[in-house]
């Protein structure tokens, strides 16, 4: 049951929708890999994510029904394999993957879809200068192309930006900016080659909308490279997705951007963030999805 609605400030008033509507997700599903864990107060070395908290991500994607899925925090392809497997036996098939590996050997982005994957442009070695430094994107850029039917393709681009835990090799904050402008960048490549495509980003941007990476990425309203910011809120009206239980602070860093030639076939109303009641049984995020209707629309 998709209980959520997002709304976009009065767009999409343009007559009647005609056309199938496809569920498009981003799931940080949370260290969905081999890594050490504390379970039931022992130290685990090189745990796989416990059986009970797979079982509450099925739960999750098998209430919202996407038909394509950005997952974030996957491990080797061997744990794109069982989560796909799982979700298969769950009743959600889905043919078609991408698996990105980046500068971070254990955390990667992945893609499910029903769809088929038509092009292929994901980035494994994105480089920028820091400090003096060559340094690669953590995760690199995911980006690849669906065709939803012969008529209308969906391109999906992304990301999983440096994490806000501090580190001793460089400033936190200022690689996360300069991931930012590597993606940005990218995406900026995109819609020079093709201003009215059907682009999608997704992703966990590990920064809140006012701070510099969200800014760049989304770019300045207006003008023809503007990536429009879904304003995903649950069924109480709330914006968050990650919850911090160290900090105990609830924020917003998982996003979906639109670019100006998807943004009218949006189903605003339908869009949403998940709230289900065991949502923090699976991951500290919470999945958020977008409608879209796939037919193109001017």
């Amino acid at each position: 049951m998709r209980k959520v609605a997002c709304w976009l400030f009065g767009l999409f008033l343009c007559g009647p929708l005609v056309g199938k509507e496809i569920v498009v997700a981003s799931y940080n599903v949370e260290n969905y890999l081999l890594t050490d864990r504390q379970i039931g107060g022992v130290l685990i070395k090189n745990a796989p994510k416990p059986e009970q908290e797979i079982a509450a991500v099925v739960k999750v994607l098998s209430q919202i029904q996407p038909d394509i899925v950005g997952l974030i925090e996957i491990g080797d392809k061997s744990m794109l394999e069982d989560i796909q497997k799982r979700l298969r036996a769950a009743g959600l098939d889905y043919s078609y993957r991408e698996w990105v590996k980046g500068a971070d050997e254990e955390r990667h982005i992945c893609l499910l879809s029903k769809f088929p994957i038509v092009e292929r442009n994901s980035r494994d070695d994105v480089r920028f200068e820091l400090d003096g430094r060559t340094l690669r994107m953590n995760r690199g850029i995911l980006d690849v192309t669906v065709e939803v039917n012969p008529d209308y393709r969906l391109r999906l681009v992304g990301a999983h930006l440096k994490s806000r835990r501090i580190v001793p090799d460089y400033d936190q904050a200022l690689m996360r900016a300069k991931e930012a402008w590597s993606l940005r960048e990218h995406i900026d490549e995109i819609l020079a080659a093709a201003p009215n495509i059907n682009l999608l980003l997704f992703g966990d941007l590990n920064d809140t909308k006012n701070e510099y990476p969200i800014r760049e990425i989304i770019g300045w309203k207006g003008a023809p490279n503007h990536m429009m910011d879904l304003w995903l809120r649950d069924s109480r009206g709330e914006h968050w997705t990650y919850y911090w239980k160290t900090a105990d602070e609830y924020s917003r860093v998982d996003y979906l951007l639109v670019s100006p030639g998807l943004v009218k076939e949006v189903v605003a109303e339908k869009c949403g963030i998940d709230d289900s009641p065991y949502w923090n049984e699976a991951s500290d995020h919470r999945a958020i999805y977008a409608v879209i209707l796939a037919a193109d629309r001017t």
